[in-house]
């Protein structure tokens, strides 16, 4: 049990799945570091190294069996993290103990394992990013030719349609996608690289055989699952990487954030509501309250993320020369918590994109209310067509146009802008009902929402057409 006199970080106990907080925990990387040093061991045997098989099969009988106190109280005199876990993992393998981490710096471990680690956790964005996009384009598809009104500077604009809208927050994170997808394809290895990038210190093992240290790391980038190696490093893989990836995590946060923000502002106009369950309490003073507080949570958590963004690009920036240290304590949190934030997000955005609820009638209501300064435009179109002066009748519609938008704003009157053209006899020929009907607003909407399905959704439903196990929505 957690000890309640200490802080808790709320991305692990509130937020990011119980999969993506494993992935970063001590315990897991602690298997991985071990893993790191037998993937050495074993290539370095292969390529003709005194390293016994037994040594080895020593190695691998406690790699899951970190003993974290042990490397715990050899932090505390040695003031080094990978060397006190050397000393923890040789007390467990003494036969092993004199070969672990031969030849490697530190940065062998650390960075291969947060390469390892960024991999995975990419991995598993990538599915859930997946996740949310099928699910955004079943919604559209439900809603393809649902006429709604659309906002330009937050002012009514021509309309669109309920599922056009979905698709425009799909296509964002099908965006975010490729980007995450690219950076997994671009990922590599830091392998065995040495101190300071030379490998020096894998050149004298290998008695100047320059060939055998080449081989030895394609050996071990191939073994981790890499394509190859980051051609040069200094002390470690290129900061910039780091700024890339959280560059891509940033750029989901700010897709979710527009979606949400979003969803939060057709919940104030009573069109959509995120889902809320039978015993929910929106507001601890206002019962009647259904607050959009999923949405809230993901602009928050979103927000969060990209505040990171600055860090790596930071950190990347000022690697002095070889390396610096102070990059450490600092990607110690962005890292893990861009991704635990990210998670976060994509859990909450899967449970709300299933469940929305649409109101049509409020939808129509709110359109129609603006429609019929829409539709003037076709009005006078037909009018002349019809015989009439355009600039006359564009006059009759101007007045008429102002006085119904000064009954809506001024006496919060609906909108009888019809009502008055229909008195006037310069309309006296048209079918006026014809037209607002608001289908005929929408253009080619529903049939865009098609050609995005078949075109940017379905190769994504392909991809990731396997639904992840069901994640627990946390509080």
């Amino acid at each position: 049990m957690a000890d309640s006199h200490l802080y808790e970080n709320p991305l692990i106990t509130r937020y990011a799945s119980k999969e993506m907080a494993g992935l970063w925990s001590t315990h897991n990387r602690t298997k991985l570091w071990r893993k790191l040093w037998v993937v050495l061991a074993e290539c370095q045997r292969e390529l003709g190294l005194a390293i016994s098989e037994g040594q080895i099969a020593e190695l691998k009988s406690f790699v899951d069996q970190p003993n974290l106190e042990v490397a715990a109280k050899f932090e505390r005199e040695l003031r080094h993290d990978v060397m006190a876990h050397i000393h923890a993992y040789g007390e467990q393998a003494p036969g092993a103990r004199g070969i672990i981490h031969l030849g490697a710096t530190s940065c062998y471990v650390t960075d291969n394992a947060d390469l390892i680690l960024m991999r995975e956790a990419l991995q598993m964005i990538a599915s859930r990013l997946g996740q949310v996009i099928i699910t955004l384009g079943n919604f559209a598809k439900q809603y393809r030719a649902l006429p709604c009104l659309a906002f330009t500077h937050l002012q009514a604009a021509q309309p669109t349609t309920v599922g056009k809208r979905a698709c425009l927050w799909a296509y964002d994170l099908a965006i975010d996608l490729q980007e995450i997808e690219h950076r997994l394809e671009t990922l590599r290895a830091r392998s065995v690289k040495g101190t300071t990038g030379t490998q020096a210190s894998f050149l004298e093992l290998f008695a100047g055989d320059h060939a055998k240290v080449r081989q030895l790391e394609s050996m071990v980038a191939q073994r981790l699952g890499f394509s190859g190696s980051y051609a040069v490093t200094g002390q470690t893989y290129p900061r910039k990487i780091d700024s890339q990836i959280v560059d891509s995590l940033s750029g989901v946060g700010q897709s979710l954030h527009k979606i949400a923000t979003d969803l939060r502002l057709l919940a104030h106009r009573k069109e959509v509501d995120e889902p809320f369950e039978k015993q929910q309490i929106g507001s601890s003073a206002m019962p009647y309250k259904r607050n959009p507080m999923r949405s809230e949570r993901i602009c928050s958590l979103a927000r969060f993320v990209m505040s990171l963004q600055t860090s790596t690009a930071a950190t990347a920036s000022v690697q002095w020369l070889e390396r610096t240290l102070d990059d450490s304590a600092n990607r110690r949190l962005v890292l893990p918590q861009s991704f635990l934030g990210i998670d976060a997000c994509l859990i909450l955005m899967q449970n709300v994109a299933a469940g929305l609820d649409v109101y049509e009638a409020t939808i129509t209501k709110n359109l129609l209310e603006e429609l019929p300064f829409m539709a003037s435009e076709n009005i006078m179109m037909a009018a002349v067509a019809a015989g009439a002066d355009r600039q006359e009748i564009h006059e009759q519609i101007r007045q008429h146009s102002v006085q119904a938008g000064r009954r809506v704003k001024s006496e919060g009157a609906s909108n009888d802008l019809m009502q008055r053209l229909a008195q006037d006899p310069h309309f006296a020929g048209l079918k006026l009902a014809e037209f607002v009907d608001p289908a005929k607003y929408v253009g080619r909407a529903p049939e865009q929402v098609d050609e995005f399905l078949a075109e940017i959704v379905a190769p994504i439903h392909a991809r990731y057409d396997r639904p992840l196990p069901p994640t627990e929505l946390r509080v």
